[in-house]
C-alpha cells in the first residue's frame, strides 16, 4: 500500500453536521524518520466531544477546515527503531481519522494480546475510565441507591448502567427510543428506561424513583437536569459529563437554579476524564473481572471502513448509534 487514507473536516458545520461536511483525502505514505514509530490504524473512536473540537470550543483544541479529524484509536506498529515498540504491537494513541500514523513513542501506550482489540476504546477505553471515575469514584455508589442515566445505551452510559447495577443500585435509564429502551432492559439490565419521546418524563419519573434521586450521571444537559435537579434525594451526587442536548448549538442553556442543589445536599462533580488518565490501569484491573464474568457487556456500534466514518459521526449527533461508535479500518 502506497497511500494513506484520510478524513479531513471540509467546512464547519452549522449546527447537526452532515457527511458533506467531511471529505476523504489521499496522501502518500509517511515515512519514519529515526525515533518514530509508524503505525496502522486498526480501530478508530467516535466521540461526541469531536463536535466541540469542531466548534472550537474543546479542551483538547479546535479543528479548522482542511485539517485532519482528531481522535483515539487502537494502532499497529508497523515499523520502529525504538526499543520499547516492535513491528507487530498493538498500541493505543490519538491517531486520527487516518489509516496510517506517524508518532513518538511517547504518545503510545502498549496493550496487551487481545481477541478484541475494539474494547480499548469502549468498555476498557476512555468511555469506561469515563463511566468508572464518574460513578465509582466520584459518586460513590451504595446499595439501593436510586441512580439515573441519560443516553442510557451509549457509549459511557452503557458502562455507567452496568456498573451500578454491579454495585447493587436502582439503576433508571433514559433513551431515544423503544427500541434502545428495550435493549437497555434485555440487555444491560437497568431495572426501568424512560423513552424521551413518549409521554411525560417528569411524571414518569415520579413514578420510578417516588423517593428521589441518588444519583444523577448527566451525559446531555439541558432542560432534562433541570427535571432531574427537581427530583433529587437528599446527599444526592450529580456528574456532570456530557452535554449531547447541546453540541450542535451555538449557545448554552441556562442550568438549574441552585437552589435545587442547596435543598438536596448534592454535591456536583465535574468530570474530565483526562483526569484520571493515571488510574486508568487501576480502572482496568477493576472491569476485566466484570467482562471474564459476563456482569460487564459491551455495547458496541461498529461500522467497517474509513469512509464510513463520516455518517457514522452524524448518526451519532443525531443520537441514532446504539453503542459506543467505532469505526474498523
Amino acid at each position: 500500500m502506497t497511500d494513506n487514507t484520510q478524513v479531513l473536516l471540509a467546512s464547519t458545520p452549522e449546527g447537526m453536521p452532515s457527511p458533506d461536511n467531511f471529505k476523504l483525502h489521499q496522501q502518500a505514505m509517511p515515512v519514519a524518520q529515526p525515533g518514530q514509530v509508524l503505525c496502522e490504524t486498526l480501530y478508530l473512536s467516535l466521540d461526541p466531544y469531536m463536535r466541540s473540537q469542531i466548534a472550537g470550543r474543546h479542551i483538547s483544541g479546535a479543528i479548522q477546515p482542511g485539517e485532519l479529524m482528531l481522535g483515539e484509536t487502537v494502532s499497529r506498529v508497523l515499523s520502529s527503531d525504538v526499543e520499547e515498540f516492535k513491528a507487530g504491537d498493538l498500541v493505543r494513541c490519538f491517531a486520527g481519522w487516518q489509516s496510517h500514523s506517524l508518532q513518538d513513542p511517547a504518545a503510545l501506550t502498549k496493550l496487551p494480546a487481545s481477541n478484541d482489540p475494539s474494547l480499548f476504546l469502549s468498555t476498557l477505553g476512555m468511555p469506561g475510565l469515563t463511566a468508572y471515575a464518574g460513578l465509582i469514584w466520584q459518586a460513590q455508589p451504595k446499595a439501593g441507591d436510586v441512580v439515573v442515566i441519560p443516553a442510557a445505551t451509549g457509549g459511557v452510559g452503557s458502562v455507567a448502567g452496568q456498573l451500578a447495577k454491579i454495585y447493587g443500585c436502582r439503576v433508571i435509564g433514559i433513551a431515544g427510543g423503544e427500541e434502545k429502551c428495550k435493549k437497555a432492559v434485555a440487555e444491560l439490565g437497568y431495572d426501568a428506561c424512560i423513552d424521551r419521546k413518549q409521554g411525560n418524563l417528569a411524571e414518569q419519573l415520579d413514578q420510578l424513583c417516588p423517593n428521589g434521586i441518588d444519583i444523577y450521571f448527566d451525559l446531555v444537559g439541558g432542560e432534562l437536569l433541570n427535571t432531574v435537579s427537581e427530583r433529587l434525594a437528599v446527599g444526592a451526587r450529580v456528574i456532570l459529563c456530557g452535554i449531547m442536548s447541546e453540541l450542535n448549538a451555538s449557545g448554552r442553556a441556562c442550568g438549574p437554579h441552585p437552589a435545587l442543589w442547596i435543598k438536596a445536599r448534592a454535591t456536583v462533580y465535574g468530570l474530565v476524564v483526562y483526569d484520571f488518565e493515571a488510574r486508568r490501569n487501576e480502572f482496568i484491573d477493576a472491569c476485566l473481572p466484570f467482562i471474564e464474568a459476563g456482569t460487564l457487556k459491551p455495547s458496541v456500534d461498529m461500522y467497517d471502513g474509513l469512509a464510513h466514518a463520516p455518517d457514522a459521526f452524524c448518526r451519532l449527533m443525531r443520537g441514532e448509534n446504539n453503542g459506543k461508535v467505532i469505526v474498523k479500518i
